[in-house]
């Protein structure tokens, strides 16, 4: 016969093992509330810097619809792999974003990170500026096949801002679907190379929309080649390397990535969230200041991981040709 005293036993003992169960499905209910802290982006440049400066117009909406604050952490050094090292110190939860140009993907490339492509996994695209194929507008090359066929007789001087950057990687793919020889003009930043065209220096060069469209609009520059799949709609005359037989694409991006391992129901969150917030006007105008187009920058996390991926095929295929990756 039960006793009143071992019931009372037994009682106690369900009420102390359900109370076992419940309290860690409690926890990690609580666990699952994200963000649950101040979000970290981290750039591998400086701050005022351009990286920055989109961070953190990035931000000024993103917050509120995250409602969380997030904060711009400056890592520099390694040419982006100070900051990759950073990060893989930290959770993987969604409370650490990278700031992403190609920079990184070079650095990565040459087996200068210590991270892999496999462990970067895109949320958002904010700025996506197309590279045109630039001459004078007073010179005698007057269409793409006309400084190709001349670019076969003998190499010209085109300008770049780095050795192994963005535009040289572009100058390469495109010389290589086309058949050209060339000279590459290193000087050291994006506006040096703009100038040294402007000047007569070089023959040609490779800038983004954002760098050279007022030249291209008003005369100075003739641009022969968006390197894209599609025209421009602000450039409707200047017709695409693909169109024209090359297919070289090449544009200069910024975006943010997280790396492997962060739950993907966070990265869906934080890229809706982004997403949304760079639609709105405040960062719309922000990149149309800059001339570029909303429409065509701002993207989830699909497409952005996707041509994160694709760029990084081309940037190894390109540094390689160019004997940069040994």
């Amino acid at each position: 016969m039960i006793t009143d005293i071992a019931r009372s036993t037994w009682s106690l003992a369900a009420i102390a093992v359900a109370g076992a169960l419940t309290l860690p499905g409690a926890a990690a209910l609580a666990q699952d509330k994200f963000p649950s802290k101040t979000i970290q982006v981290i750039i591998h440049s400086a701050y005022g810097g351009g990286t920055d400066v989109t961070a953190r117009m990035m931000m000024i909406r993103t917050r509120r619809e995250l409602k969380e604050d997030m904060q711009v952490v400056s890592k520099q050094g390694g040419s982006g792999a100070k900051a990759h090292q950073y990060a893989l110190s930290r959770d993987k939860d969604g409370h650490t974003v990278l700031a992403l140009t190609q920079t990184h993907l070079y650095t990565i490339a040459r087996g200068k990170s210590p991270l892999k492509i496999d462990d970067i996994v895109g949320v958002a695209r904010a700025m996506d500026d197309p590279t045109f194929v630039t001459v004078s507008g007073k010179g005698k090359y007057k269409t793409l096949d006309d400084l190709v066929a001349a670019s076969k007789e003998k190499a010209l001087n085109w300008g770049v801002a780095q050795i192994g950057g963005t535009e040289h990687i572009g100058l390469a793919t495109l010389a290589k679907a086309a058949g050209m020889k060339y000279k590459v003009v290193p000087f050291g930043s994006g506006a040096q190379m703009v100038q040294a065209l402007m000047s007569g220096a070089i023959d040609a060069t490779l800038p983004n929309v954002s760098e050279a469209g007022d030249q291209v609009k008003d005369g100075r520059f003739l641009a022969l080649a968006v390197m894209a799949e599609k025209r421009l709609k602000d450039y409707p005359d200047v017709p695409t390397t693909f169109e024209k037989g090359f297919k070289a694409k090449t544009s200069t991006t910024r975006g943010y990535f997280v790396l492997k391992g962060t739950p993907q129901d966070r990265i869906e969150k934080l890229s809706a969230a982004m997403t949304k917030a760079m639609s709105h006007k405040v960062f719309a105008n922000y990149l149309e200041s800059s001339g570029l187009s909303p429409e065509t920058s701002i993207a989830g996390w699909k497409e952005w991981d996707k041509q994160i991926k694709e760029e990084y095929a081309t940037a190894v295929d390109a540094l390689t040709g160019l004997g940069l990756i040994k």
